[in-house]
Protein backbone atom coordinates (compact mmCIF):
# COMPACT_ATOMS: atom_id res chain seq x y z
CA UNK A 1 0.00 0.00 0.00
CA UNK A 2 1.50 3.32 -1.07
CA UNK A 3 2.16 5.97 1.51
CA UNK A 4 0.61 9.46 1.18
CA UNK A 5 3.08 12.13 0.17
CA UNK A 6 4.71 13.89 3.13
CA UNK A 7 3.19 17.18 4.20
CA UNK A 8 5.67 19.95 3.36
CA UNK A 9 6.89 21.90 6.37
CA UNK A 10 5.28 25.26 6.97
CA UNK A 11 7.45 28.06 5.59
CA UNK A 12 9.50 30.19 7.94
CA UNK A 13 9.42 33.99 7.81
CA UNK A 14 12.45 36.29 8.02
CA UNK A 15 11.34 39.93 8.20
CA UNK A 16 13.93 42.70 7.84
CA UNK A 17 12.61 46.16 8.75
CA UNK A 18 14.63 49.38 8.53
CA UNK A 19 14.07 52.80 10.08
CA UNK A 20 13.68 55.85 7.78
CA UNK A 21 14.75 54.09 4.57
CA UNK A 22 13.31 55.71 1.46
CA UNK A 23 12.02 53.69 -1.51
CA UNK A 24 14.83 54.80 -3.88
CA UNK A 25 17.84 53.69 -1.83
CA UNK A 26 18.53 50.27 -3.40
CA UNK A 27 21.04 49.97 -6.22
CA UNK A 28 19.11 47.34 -8.18
CA UNK A 29 15.99 49.52 -8.13
CA UNK A 30 17.66 52.48 -9.80
CA UNK A 31 20.01 54.20 -7.35
CA UNK A 32 23.40 53.81 -9.02
CA UNK A 33 25.30 55.68 -6.30
CA UNK A 34 24.49 53.37 -3.39
CA UNK A 35 26.10 49.95 -2.81
CA UNK A 36 23.51 47.36 -1.72
CA UNK A 37 24.56 43.96 -3.14
CA UNK A 38 22.54 41.92 -0.65
CA UNK A 39 19.32 43.85 -1.16
CA UNK A 40 20.00 43.63 -4.90
CA UNK A 41 20.24 39.84 -4.57
CA UNK A 42 17.01 39.76 -2.57
CA UNK A 43 15.23 41.75 -5.29
CA UNK A 44 16.66 39.43 -7.95
CA UNK A 45 15.35 36.38 -6.10
CA UNK A 46 11.89 37.79 -5.42
CA UNK A 47 9.14 40.28 -6.21
CA UNK A 48 9.42 43.99 -5.45
CA UNK A 49 6.44 46.29 -4.94
CA UNK A 50 7.65 49.62 -6.32
CA UNK A 51 4.62 51.59 -5.10
CA UNK A 52 4.42 50.55 -1.46
CA UNK A 53 3.47 53.35 0.92
CA UNK A 54 2.68 54.23 4.48
CA UNK A 55 -0.69 55.82 5.16
CA UNK A 56 0.97 58.63 7.11
CA UNK A 57 1.33 59.54 10.75
CA UNK A 58 -0.73 60.78 13.68
CA UNK A 59 2.33 62.27 15.42
CA UNK A 60 5.79 63.61 14.64
CA UNK A 61 7.33 60.20 15.39
CA UNK A 62 5.86 58.77 12.18
CA UNK A 63 7.52 55.41 12.73
CA UNK A 64 5.35 54.68 15.79
CA UNK A 65 1.98 54.59 13.98
CA UNK A 66 3.68 53.07 10.93
CA UNK A 67 4.86 50.11 13.00
CA UNK A 68 1.48 49.80 14.70
CA UNK A 69 -0.20 49.59 11.28
CA UNK A 70 2.35 47.01 10.13
CA UNK A 71 1.89 44.84 13.21
CA UNK A 72 -1.92 45.00 13.30
CA UNK A 73 -2.82 45.34 9.62
CA UNK A 74 -5.10 48.20 10.64
CA UNK A 75 -5.53 51.63 9.06
CA UNK A 76 -4.19 54.87 10.52
CA UNK A 77 -7.31 56.06 12.33
CA UNK A 78 -8.12 52.58 13.65
CA UNK A 79 -4.98 52.12 15.75
CA UNK A 80 -4.27 53.39 19.24
CA UNK A 81 -3.49 57.09 18.90
CA UNK A 82 -2.75 58.18 22.46
CA UNK A 83 0.06 55.84 23.47
CA UNK A 84 2.60 53.35 22.17
CA UNK A 85 0.99 50.11 23.34
CA UNK A 86 -1.05 48.08 20.88
CA UNK A 87 -4.32 47.10 22.63
CA UNK A 88 -5.04 43.42 23.19
CA UNK A 89 -8.05 43.39 20.88
CA UNK A 90 -5.78 44.22 17.92
CA UNK A 91 -4.21 40.91 16.94
CA UNK A 92 -0.58 41.32 15.87
CA UNK A 93 1.23 39.62 13.01
CA UNK A 94 3.76 37.67 15.14
CA UNK A 95 0.91 36.74 17.49
CA UNK A 96 -0.80 34.79 14.68
CA UNK A 97 2.36 32.81 14.04
CA UNK A 98 3.02 32.24 17.73
CA UNK A 99 -0.49 30.82 18.20
CA UNK A 100 0.16 28.47 15.28
CA UNK A 101 3.20 26.99 17.00
CA UNK A 102 5.94 29.05 15.40
CA UNK A 103 8.98 30.20 17.35
CA UNK A 104 8.58 33.98 17.13
CA UNK A 105 11.78 35.96 17.60
CA UNK A 106 12.26 39.72 17.76
CA UNK A 107 15.31 41.92 17.94
CA UNK A 108 15.98 45.64 17.51
CA UNK A 109 13.59 48.54 17.58
CA UNK A 110 10.12 48.06 19.00
CA UNK A 111 8.16 51.29 19.26
CA UNK A 112 4.82 49.85 20.40
CA UNK A 113 5.06 49.05 24.10
CA UNK A 114 6.43 46.25 26.28
CA UNK A 115 3.16 44.39 26.88
CA UNK A 116 2.52 44.14 23.14
CA UNK A 117 6.02 42.76 22.68
CA UNK A 118 5.38 40.07 25.25
CA UNK A 119 2.24 38.97 23.38
CA UNK A 120 3.99 38.92 20.03
CA UNK A 121 7.22 37.03 20.67
CA UNK A 122 8.24 33.80 22.35
CA UNK A 123 11.93 34.68 22.05
CA UNK A 124 14.10 37.72 21.53
CA UNK A 125 17.36 39.52 22.23
CA UNK A 126 18.80 43.05 22.22
CA UNK A 127 15.37 44.71 22.24
CA UNK A 128 15.21 48.50 22.01
CA UNK A 129 12.04 50.07 23.36
CA UNK A 130 12.10 53.55 21.91
CA UNK A 131 12.21 55.74 18.85
CA UNK A 132 15.87 56.70 18.44
CA UNK A 133 19.13 56.56 20.34
CA UNK A 134 22.90 56.46 19.92
CA UNK A 135 23.74 53.54 17.64
CA UNK A 136 26.94 52.87 19.58
CA UNK A 137 25.25 52.91 22.96
CA UNK A 138 21.92 51.15 22.46
CA UNK A 139 19.91 50.85 25.70
CA UNK A 140 18.71 47.38 24.74
CA UNK A 141 17.01 44.74 26.85
CA UNK A 142 17.30 40.98 27.13
CA UNK A 143 14.12 39.05 26.36
CA UNK A 144 11.75 38.85 29.33
CA UNK A 145 8.70 36.59 28.86
CA UNK A 146 6.88 38.50 31.60
CA UNK A 147 7.06 41.69 29.52
CA UNK A 148 8.22 43.86 32.44
CA UNK A 149 11.57 45.10 31.07
CA UNK A 150 12.48 47.37 33.99
CA UNK A 151 15.94 48.59 32.91
CA UNK A 152 17.90 48.43 29.63
CA UNK A 153 21.51 47.24 29.61
CA UNK A 154 24.36 49.73 29.88
CA UNK A 155 26.36 49.82 26.69
CA UNK A 156 28.36 52.95 27.46
CA UNK A 157 31.66 51.06 27.18
CA UNK A 158 31.60 51.71 23.42
CA UNK A 159 32.02 55.47 23.46
CA UNK A 160 33.36 58.41 25.38
CA UNK A 161 30.76 61.06 24.48
CA UNK A 162 27.03 60.80 23.97
CA UNK A 163 25.57 63.08 21.30
CA UNK A 164 22.23 64.84 21.14
CA UNK A 165 19.81 64.89 18.18
CA UNK A 166 21.90 67.61 16.50
CA UNK A 167 25.13 65.60 16.87
CA UNK A 168 26.38 67.91 19.63
CA UNK A 169 28.19 66.33 22.61
CA UNK A 170 26.23 66.63 25.82
CA UNK A 171 27.42 63.96 28.24
CA UNK A 172 30.81 62.33 28.78
CA UNK A 173 30.63 58.69 29.79
CA UNK A 174 34.11 57.19 29.61
CA UNK A 175 36.86 56.54 27.13
CA UNK A 176 36.22 54.54 23.97
CA UNK A 177 38.97 52.70 22.08
CA UNK A 178 38.85 55.00 19.05
CA UNK A 179 36.93 58.07 17.98
CA UNK A 180 37.04 59.34 14.38
CA UNK A 181 35.27 62.66 13.79
CA UNK A 182 31.91 61.47 15.14
CA UNK A 183 32.48 57.98 13.61
CA UNK A 184 33.11 55.58 16.47
CA UNK A 185 34.55 52.10 16.18
CA UNK A 186 32.71 49.67 18.45
CA UNK A 187 29.60 47.45 18.42
CA UNK A 188 27.01 49.25 16.33
CA UNK A 189 23.26 48.70 16.65
CA UNK A 190 23.13 47.19 13.16
CA UNK A 191 25.82 44.63 14.08
CA UNK A 192 24.16 43.97 17.43
CA UNK A 193 20.80 43.06 15.92
CA UNK A 194 22.31 40.97 13.11
CA UNK A 195 24.44 39.02 15.60
CA UNK A 196 21.36 38.35 17.74
CA UNK A 197 19.46 37.03 14.72
CA UNK A 198 22.32 34.76 13.68
CA UNK A 199 22.47 33.39 17.22
CA UNK A 200 18.73 32.67 17.08
CA UNK A 201 19.07 30.86 13.73
CA UNK A 202 21.81 28.67 15.19
CA UNK A 203 19.82 27.66 18.28
CA UNK A 204 16.18 27.49 17.17
CA UNK A 205 14.67 23.98 16.95
CA UNK A 206 15.29 22.78 13.39
CA UNK A 207 11.95 20.96 13.43
CA UNK A 208 9.95 24.03 14.40
CA UNK A 209 9.00 26.81 11.98
CA UNK A 210 10.08 30.31 12.94
CA UNK A 211 9.05 33.93 12.45
CA UNK A 212 12.01 36.29 12.93
CA UNK A 213 11.51 40.06 13.07
CA UNK A 214 14.77 41.97 12.64
CA UNK A 215 14.09 45.66 13.17
CA UNK A 216 17.15 47.82 12.54
CA UNK A 217 17.46 51.30 14.03
CA UNK A 218 19.40 52.42 10.96
CA UNK A 219 19.42 54.52 8.85
CA UNK A 220 17.69 56.78 11.42
CA UNK A 221 19.89 59.56 12.74
CA UNK A 222 22.29 60.06 14.40
CA UNK A 223 23.88 58.76 11.20
CA UNK A 224 27.08 57.34 12.67
CA UNK A 225 28.51 54.02 11.56
CA UNK A 226 31.85 52.35 10.82
CA UNK A 227 34.36 54.63 9.17
CA UNK A 228 34.75 52.42 6.08
CA UNK A 229 31.11 53.01 5.14
CA UNK A 230 31.37 56.77 5.60
CA UNK A 231 34.58 56.83 3.54
CA UNK A 232 32.70 55.24 0.63
CA UNK A 233 30.32 58.22 0.37
CA UNK A 234 32.34 61.47 0.57
CA UNK A 235 30.22 64.60 0.07
CA UNK A 236 31.97 65.56 -3.16
CA UNK A 237 30.79 62.29 -4.74
CA UNK A 238 27.11 62.95 -3.93
CA UNK A 239 24.70 64.62 -6.34
CA UNK A 240 21.97 66.84 -5.02
CA UNK A 241 18.47 65.47 -5.63
CA UNK A 242 16.57 67.08 -8.48
CA UNK A 243 14.01 68.47 -6.03
CA UNK A 244 16.55 69.98 -3.62
CA UNK A 245 15.41 73.37 -2.35
CA UNK A 246 17.00 75.76 0.16
CA UNK A 247 13.58 76.31 1.74
CA UNK A 248 10.17 74.70 1.57
CA UNK A 249 7.93 77.12 -0.40
CA UNK A 250 5.39 77.52 2.42
CA UNK A 251 4.68 76.56 6.03
CA UNK A 252 3.52 72.93 6.08
CA UNK A 253 2.83 73.02 9.82
CA UNK A 254 6.02 71.23 10.88
CA UNK A 255 8.83 73.56 9.89
CA UNK A 256 10.39 73.54 13.38
CA UNK A 257 10.02 69.91 14.41
CA UNK A 258 13.16 68.05 15.56
CA UNK A 259 13.92 66.47 12.17
CA UNK A 260 13.91 69.84 10.42
CA UNK A 261 16.59 71.11 12.81
CA UNK A 262 19.14 68.53 11.68
CA UNK A 263 20.47 70.87 9.02
CA UNK A 264 20.91 74.62 8.58
CA UNK A 265 18.15 76.77 7.12
CA UNK A 266 18.28 77.74 4.37
CA UNK A 267 19.57 74.30 3.33
CA UNK A 268 23.04 74.37 1.83
CA UNK A 269 24.35 72.08 -0.91
CA UNK A 270 27.42 71.09 1.12
CA UNK A 271 25.52 70.12 4.26
CA UNK A 272 22.85 68.30 2.26
CA UNK A 273 25.45 66.26 0.36
CA UNK A 274 27.15 65.38 3.64
CA UNK A 275 23.87 64.18 5.15
CA UNK A 276 22.96 62.15 2.06
CA UNK A 277 26.39 60.49 2.18
CA UNK A 278 25.88 59.60 5.85
CA UNK A 279 22.41 58.25 5.02
CA UNK A 280 23.82 56.03 2.27
CA UNK A 281 26.61 54.86 4.57
CA UNK A 282 24.08 53.68 7.15
CA UNK A 283 22.08 51.82 4.50
CA UNK A 284 25.21 50.17 3.08
CA UNK A 285 26.04 48.94 6.59
CA UNK A 286 22.54 47.49 7.02
CA UNK A 287 22.89 45.79 3.63
CA UNK A 288 26.13 44.12 4.70
CA UNK A 289 24.55 42.79 7.89
CA UNK A 290 21.48 41.52 6.04
CA UNK A 291 23.95 39.58 3.91
CA UNK A 292 25.47 38.03 7.04
CA UNK A 293 22.05 36.96 8.30
CA UNK A 294 21.13 35.51 4.91
CA UNK A 295 24.41 33.55 4.84
CA UNK A 296 23.58 32.16 8.29
CA UNK A 297 20.09 31.24 7.13
CA UNK A 298 21.50 29.37 4.14
CA UNK A 299 23.98 27.58 6.40
CA UNK A 300 21.08 26.15 8.41
CA UNK A 301 19.62 24.62 5.23
CA UNK A 302 16.32 26.48 5.72
CA UNK A 303 16.58 29.28 3.14
CA UNK A 304 14.55 27.44 0.49
CA UNK A 305 11.61 27.18 2.86
CA UNK A 306 11.82 30.71 4.22
CA UNK A 307 9.83 33.73 3.05
CA UNK A 308 12.06 36.77 3.34
CA UNK A 309 10.48 40.22 3.57
CA UNK A 310 12.36 43.49 3.40
CA UNK A 311 10.65 46.83 4.08
CA UNK A 312 11.18 50.29 5.58
CA UNK A 313 8.89 52.04 8.06
CA UNK A 314 8.81 55.41 6.23
CA UNK A 315 10.92 57.54 3.93
CA UNK A 316 12.94 60.68 4.58
CA UNK A 317 13.49 63.98 2.77
CA UNK A 318 17.20 64.68 3.44
CA UNK A 319 17.09 67.95 1.48
CA UNK A 320 14.23 67.28 -0.90
CA UNK A 321 11.73 70.15 -1.07
CA UNK A 322 13.86 72.00 1.47
CA UNK A 323 12.93 69.43 4.15
CA UNK A 324 14.97 66.98 6.22
CA UNK A 325 12.39 64.77 7.90
CA UNK A 326 9.39 62.56 7.23
CA UNK A 327 6.61 64.79 8.59
CA UNK A 328 5.14 65.41 5.14
CA UNK A 329 3.23 63.59 2.38
CA UNK A 330 5.68 63.84 -0.51
CA UNK A 331 6.75 60.60 -2.20
CA UNK A 332 10.16 60.73 -0.54
CA UNK A 333 8.50 60.37 2.87
CA UNK A 334 5.44 58.16 2.32
CA UNK A 335 6.85 55.69 -0.23
CA UNK A 336 8.92 52.77 1.06
CA UNK A 337 10.81 49.72 -0.20
CA UNK A 338 9.03 46.36 -0.10
CA UNK A 339 10.45 43.03 -1.33
CA UNK A 340 9.15 39.45 -0.94
CA UNK A 341 11.39 36.47 -1.69
CA UNK A 342 10.92 32.79 -1.01
CA UNK A 343 9.00 29.65 -1.94
CA UNK A 344 6.34 30.26 -4.60
CA UNK A 345 7.30 33.92 -5.11
CA UNK A 346 8.38 34.82 -8.66
CA UNK A 347 12.02 35.87 -9.00
CA UNK A 348 13.22 39.14 -10.49
CA UNK A 349 9.73 40.63 -10.70
CA UNK A 350 8.40 44.12 -10.02
CA UNK A 351 4.84 45.15 -9.31
CA UNK A 352 3.36 48.65 -9.59
CA UNK A 353 0.21 47.84 -7.61
CA UNK A 354 -0.65 50.44 -4.96
CA UNK A 355 -0.23 48.99 -1.49
CA UNK A 356 0.54 49.84 2.12
CA UNK A 357 2.79 48.28 4.73
CA UNK A 358 -0.37 47.18 6.55
CA UNK A 359 -1.01 44.82 3.61
CA UNK A 360 2.02 42.71 4.61
CA UNK A 361 0.06 41.13 7.50
CA UNK A 362 -2.67 39.44 5.41
CA UNK A 363 -0.13 38.64 2.67
CA UNK A 364 2.05 36.60 5.01
CA UNK A 365 -1.03 34.89 6.41
CA UNK A 366 -2.07 33.77 2.93
CA UNK A 367 1.45 32.75 1.88
CA UNK A 368 1.79 30.52 4.96
CA UNK A 369 -1.78 29.23 5.15
CA UNK A 370 -2.69 31.16 8.29
CA UNK A 371 -6.17 32.52 8.96
CA UNK A 372 -6.42 36.31 8.66
CA UNK A 373 -7.81 37.78 11.89
CA UNK A 374 -11.05 39.73 11.64
CA UNK A 375 -9.30 42.80 13.06
CA UNK A 376 -7.05 43.09 9.99
CA UNK A 377 -8.04 45.75 7.42
CA UNK A 378 -5.17 45.32 4.97
CA UNK A 379 -5.45 43.64 1.57
CA UNK A 380 -3.39 40.57 0.74
CA UNK A 381 -0.79 41.06 -2.00
CA UNK A 382 -0.54 37.35 -2.80
CA UNK A 383 -2.60 37.64 -5.99
CA UNK A 384 -0.50 40.60 -7.16
CA UNK A 385 2.67 38.65 -6.40
CA UNK A 386 1.56 35.92 -8.82
CA UNK A 387 -0.14 38.09 -11.45
CA UNK A 388 1.70 41.17 -12.77
CA UNK A 389 -1.44 43.01 -13.90
CA UNK A 390 -3.39 42.49 -10.67
CA UNK A 391 -4.43 45.55 -8.71
CA UNK A 392 -4.74 45.87 -4.96
CA UNK A 393 -6.13 49.38 -4.48
CA UNK A 394 -7.54 51.96 -6.88
CA UNK A 395 -6.40 54.90 -4.78
CA UNK A 396 -4.27 55.82 -1.81
CA UNK A 397 -4.91 58.04 1.21
CA UNK A 398 -2.23 59.92 3.10
CA UNK A 399 -2.60 61.87 6.35
CA UNK A 400 -0.31 63.67 8.73
CA UNK A 401 -1.65 64.86 12.07
CA UNK A 402 -4.43 67.45 11.64
CA UNK A 403 -2.25 69.45 9.23
CA UNK A 404 -2.04 67.53 5.94
CA UNK A 405 -4.19 65.19 3.87
CA UNK A 406 -3.47 63.62 0.50
CA UNK A 407 -4.87 61.22 -2.07
CA UNK A 408 -3.60 59.55 -5.22
CA UNK A 409 -5.51 58.07 -8.14
CA UNK A 410 -3.39 56.78 -11.00
CA UNK A 411 -0.59 59.26 -11.60
CA UNK A 412 -2.35 62.27 -10.08
CA UNK A 413 -1.68 63.15 -6.47
CA UNK A 414 -3.28 65.78 -4.25
CA UNK A 415 -1.90 67.22 -1.01
CA UNK A 416 -4.00 69.63 1.05
CA UNK A 417 -2.64 71.66 3.97
CA UNK A 418 -4.48 73.43 6.80
CA UNK A 419 -2.01 75.45 8.87
CA UNK A 420 -3.05 78.26 11.22
CA UNK A 421 -6.24 78.85 9.26
CA UNK A 422 -4.48 78.99 5.89
CA UNK A 423 -5.25 76.51 3.10
CA UNK A 424 -2.65 75.40 0.56
CA UNK A 425 -3.28 72.92 -2.26
CA UNK A 426 -0.78 70.95 -4.34
CA UNK A 427 -1.62 68.78 -7.36
CA UNK A 428 1.03 66.74 -9.15
CA UNK A 429 1.16 64.55 -12.25
CA UNK A 430 3.68 61.95 -11.11
CA UNK A 431 4.06 60.43 -14.57
CA UNK A 432 5.49 63.70 -15.89
CA UNK A 433 6.75 65.09 -12.60
CA UNK A 434 7.94 62.26 -10.32
CA UNK A 435 9.87 64.70 -8.11
CA UNK A 436 6.70 66.71 -7.33
CA UNK A 437 8.06 70.06 -8.47
CA UNK A 438 5.24 71.49 -10.63
CA UNK A 439 2.05 72.36 -8.77
CA UNK A 440 -0.96 72.03 -11.12
CA UNK A 441 -3.64 73.04 -8.60
CA UNK A 442 -4.31 76.39 -10.32
CA UNK A 443 -4.17 74.96 -13.85
CA UNK A 444 -7.68 74.89 -15.35
CA UNK A 445 -6.69 71.94 -17.53
CA UNK A 446 -6.42 69.83 -14.38
CA UNK A 447 -9.59 71.04 -12.63
CA UNK A 448 -11.35 67.71 -13.17
CA UNK A 449 -8.49 65.76 -11.56
CA UNK A 450 -8.48 68.18 -8.63
CA UNK A 451 -12.21 67.72 -8.05
CA UNK A 452 -11.96 63.96 -8.35
CA UNK A 453 -9.15 63.74 -5.81
CA UNK A 454 -10.91 66.04 -3.37
CA UNK A 455 -13.98 63.83 -3.58
CA UNK A 456 -11.74 60.83 -2.94
CA UNK A 457 -10.40 62.53 0.18
CA UNK A 458 -13.95 63.04 1.44
CA UNK A 459 -14.79 59.40 0.76
CA UNK A 460 -11.69 58.24 2.62
CA UNK A 461 -12.62 60.49 5.53
CA UNK A 462 -15.95 58.73 6.01
CA UNK A 463 -14.71 55.19 5.39
CA UNK A 464 -11.65 55.43 7.62
CA UNK A 465 -13.17 57.55 10.41
CA UNK A 466 -10.79 60.50 10.20
CA UNK A 467 -11.32 62.26 13.57
CA UNK A 468 -9.47 65.51 12.82
CA UNK A 469 -12.34 67.96 12.53
CA UNK A 470 -10.04 70.98 12.49
CA UNK A 471 -8.63 69.94 9.13
CA UNK A 472 -12.03 69.42 7.54
CA UNK A 473 -13.65 72.65 8.70
CA UNK A 474 -14.60 74.50 5.54
CA UNK A 475 -13.13 71.87 3.20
Amino acid sequence: MSQPPPIPPRPNVMFFFTDDQRFDTIHALGNERIHTPNLDALAASGTTFTHAHIMGGSCGAVCMPSRAMLMTGRTLFHIEREGQNIPEEHVMLPEVFRRAGYATFGTGKWHNGTSAYARAFSDGAEIFFGGMDDHWNVPSCDFDPSGKYPEPKDRSRNLDIQYDENNKPFRRIHTAPQVFDHVREGRHSTDLFADSTIDFLNRVDANRPFFAYVSFMAPHDPRLTHRRFHDAYPPDSIELPRNFLPEHPFDNGEMDIRDEKLGPRPRTPDNTKKQIGEYYAMIAHVDEQIGRVMDALRATGRRENTIVVFAGDNGLAVGRHGLMGKQNLYEHSVRVPLIFSGPGIPAGQRRRAFCYLLDIFPTLCELTGMPIPDTVEGHSLSNAILHPAATVRDSLLYAYRDLQRGARIGDHKLIEYAVDGKRTTQLFDLAKDPFEMKNLAEDAAHAESLTRLRNELRRWREELDDPCETFWDGF
